[in-house]
């Protein structure tokens, strides 16, 4: 950025891990990751790599929860991740490679009939059977896992209606997905409804289930979990929308670990179908129960004497009945890493977020998506040396996925990738964020090769100008060091700068001083998105700026010091063209080893002078600390934070502050029109 300060020339200068303000930049390079097989090779200067067919990009995905856990021989679970992909439309190719013995990624492209009515597809060991975006579905039937399956994952499909007529049926055991003494299964993003008997049913020691992110609904017998004398079963229950369901959501029978957390369910008033209860632990069960929402719910947790319930965190609205715990649990986190949502915030994510996406299964909605992988390692190990070698390979005009996996390592370069090279991931392979470091130390005022400056937005490490871009796992910096160059003309530093359209940055470290994170547009009248979260975002002047529509969610903002060791600066600078949503901070917290009431929230900048523009900064739900200014915006340029949108809503911390002339919050009205979805206007990243 090239503002004034006053009278002088600006002197300006990381399914998650649990975050902490402050995180220091030793990023210490790890030993370089050797990668086995290469998924796909472009451009003459590849290294020689032994080449498997690619696969989808989804199907690269891997459970989280209790599902991801070592047990029984089994590595997680990845389904048929290195089989062939095969697409069906019919009940006869459904079967033909359910029940095969080799792997397989199953896409079902079509509504498919099963007949008879209620009729469990066999499947086995090694599945990934997955709707392709809103297409695939199963009507009149289900899925069934024997004892011993493995690795399977049920994912993105519609399974319904295979309801007979008898609400409570003691006749028709018709169940959307039964497992009996499988393990290590992963259902995910599914719609299931109206079946005779369960939606699901996890039986007879069944063990090491995830259930995360599906619709379960319309059903009597949801989610029965049990039929054992064996207390071994571990299961995880996570960001599930249970709405009109009426029992079993889910029962927990003798279940060794049960963690259920950020489920919502939802009993509407005046509707044919009243919960008798909500979630149940029942024999020797251990549950611990955190972050949920239940609302009009009658009995919505209830347990047993002899089993153990801890809840935490959890919200009840128009509740009724039963509402219990005791005992001692289990702590979920000794056994897997989790980030918790907050419950209040549950009925918007999961009624956005739960269910089947387009962006799973499918290219346009009609074709599975194939990914290309392009290994990137210091020691050679890798088909590329450098990152950008890897980004030149990409062809342009490129379509498909491509993934650049790159290995532990610090990598000294600057790197850009062209508007005409959409559809790329940057992923740092280490077993941290940290141990994957881009930097550079270009300023804006240093002379580049060639002649001239590289200006602001010139003196990026990173620089993205394509579409559809995605960064995680990574440490992006800006090290110019200000304390000596004071002499320079201009030194902002910016360490990554989006110019795109659906940008989305996740468990990042992005470091700099002034300027570190730009998030602009092609143009300004061109629509740029981001979607930032779980990360570390390091600065002390104007350092998350640009005309961008940018979400900054579940994120740590931390103020540094300036180069001189005195605390002052700016978090925000927008620079937001008239009619669109400028920067929403979310959920997210703002800290740093810095003076109190040093920082203000923002500023608005008019780029080059353009009244027209209209920048707004909306900070909401967010942890604020005492750095944080009682006044938090302020005036730049010559022009009144006054006349731009900036404003907070139920912000929490130190530096948090009530209604006023000079720090205005928006209603709770205004508020429901200031959320994530309402920024992202209809583009859904993928989790």
């Amino acid at each position: 950025m090239t503002e004034l300060h006053g009278p002088g020339r600006a002197r300006h200068r990381r399914k998650k891990t649990a975050l902490v303000a402050g995180v220091p930049l030793a990023l210490a390079a790890a030993a370089a990751m050797a990668y086995g097989t290469a998924f796909g090779v472009f451009g003459a200067d590849a290294q020689p790599k032994a080449a498997a067919a690619p696969a989808p990009a989804w199907a690269d995905d891997t459970a989280d929860g209790f599902a991801s856990v070592e047990a029984h021989g089994q590595k997680g679970t990845y389904g048929g991740r290195g089989g062939r992909t095969v697409t069906v439309r019919t009940l006869a190719d459904l079967e033909k490679y359910a029940t095969a013995a080799e792997p397989y990624v199953i896409v079902v492209a079509a509504a498919i009939p099963v007949d008879p009515k209620g009729k469990e597809i066999r499947v086995a060991s090694d599945k990934t059977i997955v709707g392709a975006g809103a297409s695939g579905e199963i009507v009149g039937g289900g899925f069934f896992l024997g004892r011993g399956v493995h690795n399977v994952i049920i994912r993105n499909l519609t399974i319904r209606d295979s309801y007979a007529g008898v609400w409570n049926d003691k006749d028709h055991d018709f169940d959307a997905i039964q497992m009996d003494g499988a393990h290590h299964v992963w259902i995910d993003h599914n719609d299931l409804r109206h079946m005779a008997d369960g939606l699901i049913d996890s039986r007879k020691d069944t063990t090491n289930v995830t259930v995360s992110w599906n619709r379960l609904s319309r059903n009597n017998k949801t989610f029965g979990i049990g039929w054992t004398e064996n207390t071994t079963a571990d299961l995880t229950v996570h960001h599930n929308w249970f709405r009109e369901t009426e029992q079993r959501n889910p029962s927990t029978d003798n279940v060794a670990h049960a963690h259920l957390y950020n489920n919502y369910l939802q009993d509407d008033p005046g509707t044919d179908i009243t919960s008798s209860y909500g979630n149940y632990a029942r024999g020797r069960t251990k549950m611990v129960l955190e972050n949920s929402y239940f609302k009009g719910v009658d009995n919505p947790v209830i347990k047993d004497a002899t089993a153990a319930l801890v809840q935490r965190g959890n919200v009840f609205s128009g509740t009724s009945g039963r509402n219990e715990s005791g005992g001692t649990a289990f702590d979920p986190k000794r056994h897997y890493r989790y980030t918790l949502d907050r419950a209040a915030d549950l009925p918007g994510i999961l009624k956005a977020g739960a269910g089947p996406r387009k962006d799973i299964g499918t290219t346009n909605g009609t074709q599975a998506v194939r990914a290309t992988t392009l290994t990137v390692a210091k020691d050679g190990s890798g088909q590329y040396r450098s990152v950008q070698r890897a980004v030149d390979a990409v062809p342009a005009g490129n379509t498909a996925p491509v993934v650049i996996r790159i290995a532990p390592g610090t990598y000294r370069e600057t790197v850009k990738v062209p508007s005409n090279k959409p559809h790329v991931t940057l992923q740092g392979t280490g077993g941290s964020r940290k141990d994957t470091l881009i930097v550079e130390g270009h300023a804006s005022g240093m002379t580049k090769p060639g002649g001239g400056t590289y200006g602001t937005g010139g003196s990026a490490t990173v620089a993205v100008e394509a579409d559809d871009f995605t960064a995680r796992n990574l440490s992006l910096a800006n090290d110019f060091d200000e304390a000596r160059n004071q002499q320079l003309d201009g030194q902002q530093a910016v360490a990554l700068r989006t110019a795109a359209d659906r940008v989305r940055l996740d468990d990042l470290i992005v470091s700099g001083d002034q300027d570190t994170l730009l998030l602009d547009t092609a143009a300004k009248d061109r629509t740029g998105r981001v979607y930032l979260t779980d990360s570390y975002v390091i600065g002390n002047t104007d350092f998350v700026f640009g005309r961008a529509t940018a979400v900054v969610d579940r994120s740590v903002l931390t103020l540094k010091k300036r180069w001189n060791g005195t605390s002052a600066g700016y978090v925000t600078a927008p620079s937001t063209p008239a009619g669109r949503k400028g920067f929403l901070i979310t959920r997210s917290t703002i800290d740093g080893d810095v003076s109190a009431g040093s920082f203000h929230l923002g500023r608005p900048w008019h780029a080059g002078g353009d009244a027209s523009l209209d920048p707004q900064t909306i900070v909401r739900d967010s942890t604020l600390g005492a750095p944080i200014k009682k006044s938090p915006w302020t005036d730049m340029g010559g022009f009144s934070w006054k006349d731009d949108r900036f404003a907070e809503y139920k912000n929490k911390g130190p530096g948090a502050g009530g209604p006023g002339a000079d720090r205005p919050h928006l209603s709770d009205a205004q508020a429901a029109d200031f959320e994530t979805a309402d920024w992202l206007g209809g583009w859904k990243p993928a989790d």
